[in-house]
């Protein structure tokens, strides 16, 4: 008898020992991150939005919980996508907005998101936008081989995707570690005007600079006019690859076809996709079907084209049974921009000229893209977990950077001390279960680093990067002046302080996750 309880003990503690990092009784469900490009918080119906029409983003919102006090981490599109996929802020890499060819920003042997949940015994895939770079830092990226590292070494099983932006070259889709449909006789080539320009072999395209006529699509206001491709100038250049062209106006139906393959093939097991769209970054350019759909032209109609792409996936997670088992995040990269590079003939200079048409992308927030303000970072941000997240509003103080750390505490897979170090677990926030979200975090917008405490927003001098004259510290109260309209530091110096001191605290390399 002693022998046997012996042996039983024996196999309790080697099983225990042997257990793999999301081997634990947790439900695992499947995970898909909705994520718009420029989107604001003022762009969606749930959001106060009464001239664009978004009702599957509104069902989802009904259905979900939708957070007031969401963000991403930067007012750019390339340090928000870096910190939600690496739970890392994105000034602690450099990260900025990529330009053409630019090598994969995120280090090969870095915790992520993905590679976090394989741990977990989840499938991992991206579909879209990506704007994190791929190659290897110091070697010419070669398009016409296997272009990499990209999403797969970062820890994706699978991706299909815009390499960079829409408005950037090079203009094809990326299936894996090859360019789609290229033609080797017609090779790709993608660098300075001068290297482009040398490959006399291949196809070579306008430069918007030069000959204003090729751009037919429509003209661009500032900087988007070197390789014109489909009638649209982009940054940077490019040569050959002409049957690899993508088509500008049906990029939304692509993208969403390959999701639905993807949620079909994966369905019999525990899956993450992060749905990266390119909605509603400029060039925006709907299908012909979503043009004309509102009041607000070319913008609002690609926000359109965006909810119905949201309605096709909540759909076919539907058909295949996966709904009730999907937890389902919608957000955005950074706050909403009008005109962004192109005289498209629909947008506008500045919020103002929108507001006075009756929209703000922002919504009573304070700025957008680009700026340090809520408005460029506080977005749309819904959870969905039908029968496990109560459907409501949260006013929880929460962030994408965080879903890292909390994911990972959910599923029961460890992190190291130097994996996700920005990353905190809010897991009760983003399933309903509490309202006190997060105690501070950092808000960034190109090189200026804020902070938010509570209700309390504190920006330090802004130098002359946002124009002259300098612009000194700045303190806000956001309970009670959400616009951030009335700068109250000389009435609150120790508040100030104090915030001062715990950014500086922060910017000097102290871990969120580990000291707060």
């Amino acid at each position: 008898m002693k022998l046997s309880i012996f042996f039983a003990i024996i196999i309790v503690v080697f099983s225990a020992c042997s257990q793999r990092p999301g081997d634990s009784d947790v439900q695992k469900p499947n995970i898909v991150i909705i994520y718009g490009d420029d989107v604001g918080y003022g762009d969606v119906g749930a959001y106060g939005s009464e001239l664009i029409p978004t009702p599957n983003i509104d069902q989802l919102a009904a259905e979900g919980l939708r957070f007031t006090d969401g963000h991403c981490t930067a007012s750019t599109c390339t340090p928000s996508r870096f910190s939600l996929l690496t739970g890392v802020y994105g000034f602690r890499h450099n990260a900025n907005v990529l330009p053409p060819n630019a090598p994969l920003l995120i280090p090969v042997d870095m915790m992520t998101l993905p590679k976090m949940l394989k741990k977990a015994g989840y499938e991992t895939g991206i579909i879209g936008k990506w704007h994190l770079g791929i190659g290897e830092k110091g070697v010419f990226t070669d398009w016409n081989g296997e272009v990499k590292p990209g999403p797969i070494e970062v820890g994706f099983n699978s991706s299909f995707l815009l390499p960079s932006t829409n408005d950037r070259v090079p203009t094809v889709y990326l299936d894996g570690h090859r360019v789609v449909n290229l033609d080797m006789n017609d090779s790709l080539f993608v660098g300075s005007k001068k290297y482009v320009t040398s490959k006399k072999h291949v196809t070579q395209y306008p430069d918007g600079r030069t000959n204003r006529e090729a751009m037919t699509y429509y003209q661009s206001s500032h900087g988007h006019n070197n390789s014109v491709t489909n009638g649209i100038g982009r940054i940077g250049y490019m040569a050959g690859g002409q049957s690899a062209l993508w088509d500008d106006e049906t990029m939304t139906d692509v993208f969403v076809e390959k999701t639905k393959d993807y949620i079909k093939k994966n369905k019999e097991k525990p899956f993450f996709l992060y749905y990266a769209a390119q909605d509603i970054h400029v060039p925006r350019t709907p299908h012909p079907r979503f043009k004309g759909t509102t009041a607000l032209g070319y913008r609002g109609d690609a926000m359109v084209q965006f909810d119905w792409a949201v309605g096709e996936i909540m759909k076919t997670l539907e058909e295949n049974g996966l709904k009730e088992n999907t937890i389902v995040i919608f957000s955005s990269d950074n706050g909403p921009v009008y005109d962004d590079g192109y005289k498209d003939g629909t947008t506008v200079k500045t919020s103002k000229e929108e507001v006075d048409r009756g929209h703000d992308g922002s919504g009573i927030y304070r700025g957008g893209k680009y700026q340090i303000y809520e408005g460029g970072t506080r977005v749309p941000f819904i959870v969905s977990w039908p029968g496990k997240i109560k459907p409501g509003v949260s006013n929880a103080l929460v962030n994408q950077i965080d879903l890292m750390g909390s994911l990972a505490s959910y599923l029961n897979v460890p992190l190291n001390d130097n994996e996700a170090i920005d990353s905190r677990n809010t897991m009760d926030a983003f399933l309903g279960k509490s309202d006190t979200g997060l105690a501070s975090m950092v808000e960034e917008a190109r090189n200026v680093r804020a902070l938010r405490r509570g209700d309390w927003k504190y920006i330090p001098d802004l130098g002359r990067s946002y124009g002259s004259p300098k612009m000194s510290k700045q303190l806000y109260n956001l309970a009670n002046d959400p616009g951030e309209q009335n700068n109250v530091i000389n009435e609150n110096p120790e508040i100030a302080k104090s915030m001062a001191e715990e950014l500086e605290k922060i910017l000097n390399g102290e871990s969120i996750r580990l000291n707060r």
